[in-house]
Formats: C-alpha cells, structure tokens, sequence
C-alpha cells in the first residue's frame, strides 16, 4: 500500500500489535496497525477515547513492546530497552506526555532537566550549561527559568519546558501524546503552533495524537483514524476532512463544530465503542455503522488503497472494493 509506506520515511510501523493482560484474558489494544511518517510531516492519530491511540505511540518509541509486528526509526529497529541500553542511533526519537508535571522531576530546577537532553546525546558539559536558557528562549519563556522549579510554573508553561527538554536531544521525530488537551485554550493554541514549527522549520518528524479534531485539521499534513485498536482510515487531512470515506471517519468529521455554525447535522452513531477485551467478529464497526451489511460481520476488511484521484487508503467492505 503506496499510502502507509514512504520511501522518505524516518519513522515506520509494519503490522504493529499491542496486547495487554495474561494470555487468557489478553487485551489486543493495538491490532496490526501500518503507517509512516516522513521528516518535517506532521501525522495526526485521532479516535475516540480507548480506541488505542496512546498504546501505538508507546510502541513507536518502544516504551510498550509490539506482541507482532516492527517499528523502525531511521533504519533501526525500535525495540523496548531502557535509557542506559538505548542505542544511540534511537536516541533522536523522542516523546512529548499529556502531563507535563508527571515527566519533569519537581525536585530538580528547570535548567537541570532540560540539560539532561544535552546529556542524552552525550553533549558537551559547555553546551549543557549554555542550551537551556536558549531553548528556553525559543519556546517563549524567560532565560531565568533555568533557576525555577517545575511547580513555579502553569501547565501551558510546563509544557513548553518538556518541549525544550526534547528539543535538547536534537530529536528528528517526536511523538507527542495528547500534548495540548491538559491546558486551557490559549494554552492550546500556542503548544500547537510551537509543535508545527518544530516540524516545518527544523524538518522534525511529527506523530501528533490528540482527540481534538479541531486542532488536528490545522497543524496535520495527514491524518490517520483509529478504531478499536486499528486505522480505518488515513490520508491528506484536507482530503479526509473534506471527503470522508470510512463511515466513522465521517461520523467525527460531521461532529467538528463550525465557527459560521451552519452545516449539517452530526451522525449519530448508535450504542458504545465494544469492549476491547471482546472485539465484534468482521469489522469492528460494523454493530455501530448505519452502512452495515450481513458480510461486514464475517470479513475482516483490510485497509486498501483508493484510486489515486482520492489519496487515502480506507477499510470498509462496502466503500473501498477489494480490487480498488
């Protein structure tokens, strides 16, 4: 499928499978899940909540092992190690978290933290001293944060000062998970538009993962959905938002509210996203889709690359024929 695999790509994910729990009671959170992403892109990963979204960029990074499949990173297998046994051709994959608070140390000064980025690949103890007050600066706040504590700052703050912390490692792709929905709106609006700048003036590899869809129609090149553990559909986001092909694809796009606040009326999906633990058989969708047929509960439908006029590549048996 010319859609998932790029050539180009830093990052790539072939048939990753996440799975949770005992053998006997195992949870498959992520189910044979492709994409890629290329330096200076930013790939969105949207769905409902549970829908597997965090597990995969866990797995991207190697902080959740793959039970099948493989993730690569510039060429290098991303395997679960940790930081001491990292390989430093790894080392450039970076993760931003929804909690800043929960990933800077409250006992350590902000300069110290962000240095240790410096560390991570092994800079110069100069260029630890003099980088964080610099970074600090490009994120937009005061060189003299280096001397605060991370609970001298707001959420929106701490943030930025993981973002700097990354940006220390010299990263040449970043995952960042659910990095904006902890913060108020103006919070928002500036952690994102610091994030597309990383990508499109540094050339950063971006997997952007947020339930937001507002914001990720406006910093994503392309957009993938997930459902119940599995993209159903990923392609250009303005292609995807204008046009959606997958039924539940069209289900959050009509959900998005309008600022003119005209447009038509939001799907109403019926009953809830099943249990994880007990997926439907066929497609997964299938119990709650409006263009269900009887085989879509017996065959699994693949993601399939459309005709080239549309770009994408869907999973759904009654929209995207094998043979497209």
């Amino acid at each position: 499928m010319t859609q998932l695999r790029e050539r180009t790509a830093v990052l790539e994910a072939s048939g990753v499978c996440v799975d949770y729990g005992p053998r006997r009671r195992r949870v498959r959170a992520v189910d044979s899940v492709n994409l890629s992403v290329r330096p200076g892109e930013v790939l969105g990963l949207v769905g409902e909540s549970g829908c597997g979204k965090s597990s995969l960029g866990r797995a991207l990074v190697g902080l959740e092992p793959a039970a099948e499949g493989s993730v690569r990173f510039a060429g290098q297998a991303v395997t679960p190690l940790s930081r001491r046994r990292r390989p430093e051709l790894l080392r450039p994959l970076q993760m931003v978290f929804q909690d800043p608070y929960g990933s800077l140390n409250p006992r350590r000064k902000v300069g110290e933290l962000i240095a240790d980025g410096v560390r991570l690949r092994n800079g110069s103890r100069a260029e630890a001293q003099s980088l964080p007050a610099e970074l600090l600066e490009r994120v937009g706040l005061a060189a003299d944060a280096v001397n605060k504590y991370p609970h001298e700052f707001s959420g929106g703050q701490r943030q930025r000062i993981a973002i700097a912390r990354t940006l220390a490692a010299r990263p040449r792709c970043i995952v960042a998970d659910e990095p904006i929905s902890a913060l108020d709106a103006s919070a928002q609006a500036q952690v994102a538009n610091l994030l597309l700048t990383l990508a499109k003036e540094d050339g950063v590899a971006m997997v952007f993962i947020s339930h937001d869809l507002s914001v990720v129609r406006q910093i994503a090149d392309r957009v993938a959905v997930m459902y119940l553990g599995g993209i159903v559909e990923i392609g250009p986001t303005d292609a995807v938002w204008a046009d959606p092909t997958h039924p539940y694809t069209e289900a959050l796009v009509s959900a998005i509210p309008r600022a003119d606040g005209l447009g038509a009326l939001p799907v109403d999906l019926p009953g809830d996203v099943p249990d994880p633990g007990s997926p439907p058989s066929g497609c997964r969708f299938h119990p709650r889709c409006p263009l269900a047929e009887d085989r879509c509960s017996t065959t699994v439908p693949l993601l399939t690359d459309l005709p080239p006029e549309y770009d994408r590549a869907a999973a759904c048996l009654v929209r995207v024929p094998a043979d497209s």
